[in-house]
């Protein structure tokens, strides 16, 4: 039975990112993560704090792929919109919601600080939206259709990743093999074009090495089904061979 793909889609909020002040860790880490639950990253967008914008690629994206995941821009400061453009742009009012607004004023209650006009906003989301849990500061983070908005604070992100993905639908996960190869690109590289097109339902990657006298070459052959994986790493193997056989190497 053919695999359907879930694919996927990312957000990265944040003027800080665009001038480089942060530098993102949740980009990686959402890769990984998608990755090993079969989720496909396809895009990954980069937008900083302008309404207009986060609206345009969340509406863009969120038809296209099965989830859009946004990071960044749900805080207590004044730019932090994020809450608001996704709000905008599934034609909802945005609304401090009764239950966060509950659980967070108990844990700035138990803490002896005043719950802020500030603080409030972090309680801000669309109309009907759904937590996703913040085991880190409480302050959740918001489901509403496809499109799962999270925190920037890579601690805070990670975490509500954690809750969010076992409630997702996820696809095969992909296996791969790894082939150390002692010839750089130029010398694989036709052979390897003609592999990867003897075997499409592989995705076979080539990464350049230099250790300061030589090039070399590590291929990985990824895919969703094992026998075609190994099939295509036996070509791999066979292609190498014949180099070595060519050149007369050992």
């Amino acid at each position: 039975m053919p695999h359907t793909p879930v694919t996927a889609a990312m957000i990265a909020i944040g003027d800080e990112l665009l001038s480089g002040r942060t530098k993102d860790k949740n980009i990686g880490h959402l890769a990984d993560m998608l990755t090993a639950a079969g989720i496909d990253l396809m895009e990954v967008r980069i937008v900083g704090d302008a309404e207009t914008a986060i609206v345009a690629a969340v509406n863009d994206l969120r038809p296209r792929f099965t989830y859009v995941f946004t990071s960044g821009g749900i805080g207590p400061t004044h730019d932090d919109i994020t809450a608001e453009a996704v709000s905008k742009a599934f034609g909802l009012p945005c609304e401090h919601d009764e239950k966060a607004m509950e659980m967070m004023g108990a844990v700035y209650r138990s803490r002896d600080m005043e719950f802020t006009e500030a603080r409030m906003r972090m309680a801000r989301m669309p109309r009907g939206a759904v937590h996703i849990r913040n085991p880190v500061s409480t302050a959740p983070g918001f489901t509403i259709g496809n499109v799962h908005v999270m925190a920037g604070v890579p601690a805070i992100f990670q975490a509500m990743l954690d809750t969010l993905l076992p409630t997702l639908q996820t696809g095969v996960a992909i296996q791969s093999v790894t082939i150390d190869c002692p010839y750089g690109e130029g010398t694989i590289g036709e052979e390897l074009g003609a592999i990867q097109n003897s075997h499409p339902d592989t995705v076979i990657g080539s990464y350049p090495r230099f250790d300061g006298e030589t090039y070399s070459t590590q291929i990985v052959v990824r895919g969703r089904d094992r026998p075609a994986i190994d099939a295509a790493a036996h070509d791999v193997h066979a292609m190498l061979d014949r180099i070595r056989t060519a050149r007369g190497d050992g």
